[in-house]
């Protein structure tokens, strides 16, 4: 024997042949399909596929089959078809714009925030104007009574710009603009204050994201005719492209169609059916296919089915190629896709935000690992109001994460090569593409969106996701499972928005006693008239106004001119759908009805049987009822019929769920639901999925069935009705 030293000083010697191929003897596919078929105890693998919205079969498992890497079609890093990034070394040379958003209302909040986001880690902002100036009103009319404030930064002057990005250094940060239809007089007052400060145009990176159809989408409507709505944008890119070649003048923004339910083939057809419209309204304006191409900016959403986002943006790089080079774009660098991506508002909720800081990093990540060329994640409470201090911080530091600790940029194109990725983005492109002919064969997207035909491809699929969202094939974290049913519905501090309109209307006064601009408006209505204009003379002119003191309200009156508005766009405006809608309205409810009684509703769960049988069926019906808002008594499991019913009456609760094993129900529910009943149940549930035994039980007193796969939202209205919440 050897004593305890001689065991201890005695080094550990592992020193494993790997040469040894027979030592782990190979697995073959089919091997590994039958032993997963035998742990399903199903005949096989197939059950593990999932069919998306888009009718694309998601396969258990991906092989070599799917993707040969002979025959890799994606290409290198920086090269056509640019499915893996329009840059040979990705994010690792100069890794993703962190792009926060700005809309608090009043200029110099909106400037201490994005100095705050530059200060300490962003590499650029975007301003979005309120819902006033985004339509072209100043705060003085009547019109922009309801508008003022809401939704953006109160920006009506190039005074309001200059105090919004007083301190901001224009050379160093790049800006980007949301303005909506006032795209153009936006544009302009950009313009001048950069002129202003006698900035080279050659060290200025702005994006004036004009994209009137995006707006046409969203809002339902433009205040001028399309035609001339891209007549502007075609006139604003050709001042652009000859006058600031490190800007971009247009947006193909899909964020519209994407928050109105559309999906990912969709949004990818829409995307790009949206970006030839385009390319035809800039060749107008006098550039070519490669000169636009520069002027264009995607801008997409991203939700957290990680894969399929990623997917997304690389099928989106390879179909603008392909369309590039059908426009006459030869040069392959002119056909690399510009990506700008964003937190999608439709994932994100107003119950239990917090959770919102996991679907942000989601949604970051997948924007990161596709190669988007900047990212904005948006505060945690920004579906609730403007976002505060803490939540931008956390929302920009979520990024820095991922770039400065994760080093998520120093793996270059980290999705290449997934041989589920690659097969997923063919398949995405593929089926998106034949949509764009069928968009084109409409027309193209113009006359699609203005005849309703978008709107009703998108309602298909958003009905049948609110169908899987109502039956929790698609679960909201927090809000349809595991939930809080008695947490208060978060807040953000409210805004007296008649207050900031008057000093809107305050500022602008003053602004209009020391500026005289008439000159320089009637020039601008004097081109805008003119039927043969100068590329890029329109913008010129309105920028003259913008330097002179026009206001947005101003310039955009002198735009509108009687061409213009003769026949003012107008298309069915698509509607915002976060998948947590329906249930935050259930929760919403109950919580006034809460306020109003004293109490919320409450369910009483009868189960009977042990612990350990029935832990799983107590979690998922509890689950249920509280995504409803209704509380849960199931404090503990009961001995027998007696001892369950006696709990009932002392519980004071009007719903009863009994719970047991299945093959207890058949002599359980003859016994215990009368007695429930009699004790004030006016609504019996029934734990389990009744099968062929649904009209036995319901004679014998069940009124309803939770399981998996029931319609929750309809269970949870009538149980809400029944208790008076619901008139």
């Amino acid at each position: 024997m050897t004593d305890d030293s001689e065991r201890v000083s005695r080094p550990l010697q592992i020193e494993p042949d790997w040469s040894n191929d027979h030592e782990f003897p190979p697995i073959t596919l089919e091997q590994w399909k039958a032993a997963a078929a035998a742990e399903l105890k199903r005949d096989s693998i197939d059950s593990l596929a999932t069919l998306t919205l888009d009718a694309i079969h998601i396969k258990p498992l991906y092989t070599e089959a799917d993707w040969p890497t002979s025959g890799d079609g994606s290409g290198f890093p920086g090269f056509l078809p640019f499915i893996r990034g329009r840059d040979p070394l990705g994010h690792v040379a100069d890794c993703w714009n962190i792009h926060p958003e700005h809309a608090s209302p009043e200029p110099g909040v909106a400037n201490r925030a994005a100095l705050e986001d530059l200060e300490n880690g962003a590499s650029s902002i975007q301003l979005r104007f309120d819902s006033a100036g985004s339509a072209g009103l100043d705060p003085d009319g009547e019109p922009a009574s309801l508008l003022c404030g809401r939704d953006g930064v109160m920006i009506f002057t190039l005074g309001d710009l200059d105090e919004t990005l007083k301190g901001v250094r224009l050379e160093a940060a790049g800006i980007s603009i949301d303005a909506g239809a006032a795209f153009l007089p936006a544009a302009a007052l950009m313009i001048a204050l950069v002129q202003e400060r006698n900035i080279a145009p050659d060290s200025i990176r702005v994006a004036f994201n004009a994209d009137p159809l995006g707006t046409l989408a969203s809002d339902g409507s433009l205040g001028v005719s399309l035609d001339a709505a891209c007549e502007q944008m075609g006139d604003l890119a050709a001042w652009t492209a000859r006058n600031w070649r490190h800007s971009t003048a247009v947006e193909i923004g899909s964020a519209p169609y994407h928050h109105a339910g559309a999906s990912s083939v969709q949004d990818l057809a829409f995307a790009v059916a949206t970006g030839v419209e385009y390319l035809r309204a800039l060749d107008r304006a006098g550039l070519d296919a490669a000169e636009s191409a520069r002027m264009m900016v995607f801008g997409t959403s991203i939700g957290c089915q990680f894969f399929r986002a990623i997917a997304r943006l690389r099928a989106l790089r390879a179909m603008w190629a392909k369309v590039l080079l059908e426009a006459g774009a030869y040069e392959s660098a002119a056909r690399a896709t510009a990506l700008r991506a964003r937190t999608s508002r439709r994932v994100l909720t107003t119950r239990d935000p917090w959770v919102n800081l996991l679907r942000n990093t989601v949604c970051a990540f997948a924007a990161a690992v596709a190669e988007a060329d900047s990212i904005t994640t948006v505060p945690l409470d920004s579906a609730i109001g403007p976002g505060t201090s803490a939540s931008r911080r956390l929302a920009r530091n979520i990024q820095l994460i991922l770039r400065e600790e994760c080093q998520i940029g120093r793996v270059l194109d980290p999705a290449g090569g997934s041989w589920f990725i690659e097969r997923l983005t063919q398949e995405f492109a593929e089926k998106a593409w034949d949509l764009l002919r069928a968009i084109e064969a409409r027309g193209g997207m113009s006359e699609a969106l203005v005849s309703g035909w978008v709107a009703d491809q998108i309602r298909e699929i958003e009905t049948a996701r609110a169908r899987d969202v109502a039956m929790r094939r698609q679960v909201v974290t927090g809000v349809s499972a595991h939930v809080d049913p008695l947490e208060p519905r978060p807040t953000a501090p409210g805004h007296d928005f008649e207050r900031l309109r008057t000093r809107a209307i305050e500022r602008l006064e003053s602004w209009k006693q020391t500026h005289d601009c008439q000159r320089s408006l009637a020039e601008l209505a004097r081109v805008a008239d003119q039927a043969n204009r100068r590329p890029g003379e329109l913008t010129e002119a309105a920028v003259q106004a913008a330097r002179a003191g026009a206001t947005i309200g101003q310039m955009t009156a002198c735009l509108r001119s009687q061409r213009a508005i003769a026949s003012p766009a107008r298309a069915p405006a698509l509607p915002l759908r976060p998948y947590a809608a329906a249930y935050e309205e259930l929760r919403d409810a109950v919580d006034s009805h809460a306020v109003a009684t004293g109490a919320h509703p409450r369910a009483f769960l009868a189960a009977i049987g042990s612990a350990a049988e029935l832990a799983p069926r107590i979690a998922f019906v509890r689950d249920i009822l509280e995504s409803g808002g209704i509380q849960v008594i199931a404090d503990e499991l009961f001995p027998n019929i007696d001892a369950a019913a006696l709990a009932f009456v002392e519980s004071h609760a009007r719903i009863a769920v009994i719970c047991a094993n299945d093959a207890a129900y058949e002599n359980l529910v003859k016994a215990l639901a009368p007695r429930l009943r009699a004790a004030g149940a006016h609504t019996i549930l029934l734990a389990g999925n009744p099968g062929t035994r649904e009209s036995r039980l319901r004679a014998d007193g069940i009124d309803r069935f939770l399981f998996a796969r029931c319609d929750v939202l309809s269970i949870l209205r009538e149980l809400l009705q029944s208790e008076g919440v619901f008139a």
